[in-house]
């Protein structure tokens, strides 16, 4: 497996190898060693999800509020999707800044995302399948949406699929209403957990 490190600071993409014969085919896609090589500490999962989604739905831009926050290490699966990441960490060097990964069958990439990054998906084929690793269990009132078509975020959605977002997305807050709340993650608050999983207090 290739791990490397992506232009948002504290972001990783992974590379598995895969191994093929007459009866199929073996995909690693995820290597707690490798992981632990990468970040210096090791990732502790406290759930697992996965959503399936049809051609056009776009989930996110997903976050959980830091401390605690929730960082994933996301795959596809099944189909494929554009899997987005942005920098909301207010202070970050890199905020504002994003990530688009094509997560498929193919190369069979993954992507870390870790906390304080907001995260989303556009499925580019029916029954496009998302598995994620979770570092915290998922808290309803620590989870926060930015708009996925924020001018300010202008993240690059693809121009020629018709968008399909829930109710609760739809109707989510610019990015500058968030700032004006005070409701971002900060970059050093991501930092002193980021810190102190590598100092091997707390397992995220």
């Amino acid at each position: 497996m290739k791990a490397t490190e992506l232009s948002v600071s504290g972001a990783w993409e992974f590379l598995p190898q895969q191994f093929s014969d007459d009866r199929g085919r073996l995909v690693v896609w995820y290597d707690a060693e490798v992981f632990a090589d990468a970040l210096g500490f090791e990732l502790s999962v406290a759930q697992a999800n996965q959503s399936v989604s049809r051609r056009g739905v776009i989930r996110g831009v997903h976050w959980a509020d830091v401390p605690i926050g929730q960082a994933k290490y996301v795959y596809c699966p099944r189909g494929a999707v554009l899997d987005m990441m942005v920098d909301l960490r207010v202070g970050s060097p890199t905020f504002g800044r994003y990530e688009v990964t094509r997560l498929d069958t193919i190369d069979n990439r993954a992507v870390y995302l870790p906390e304080g990054l907001g995260h989303a998906f556009v499925a580019l084929e029916d029954d496009s399948t998302v598995s994620y690793l979770c570092s915290a269990r998922y808290a309803p009132a620590r989870e926060r949406i930015v708009h996925v078509r924020d001018p300010e975020l202008a993240l690059p959605w693809p121009a020629d699929l018709d968008p399909i977002l829930s109710e609760r997305d739809a109707s989510a807050p610019s990015l500058a209403e968030l700032r004006a709340a005070d409701l971002l993650p900060r970059y050093d608050e991501c930092q002193r957990l980021y810190q102190a999983l590598r100092a091997g207090r707390v397992s995220g």
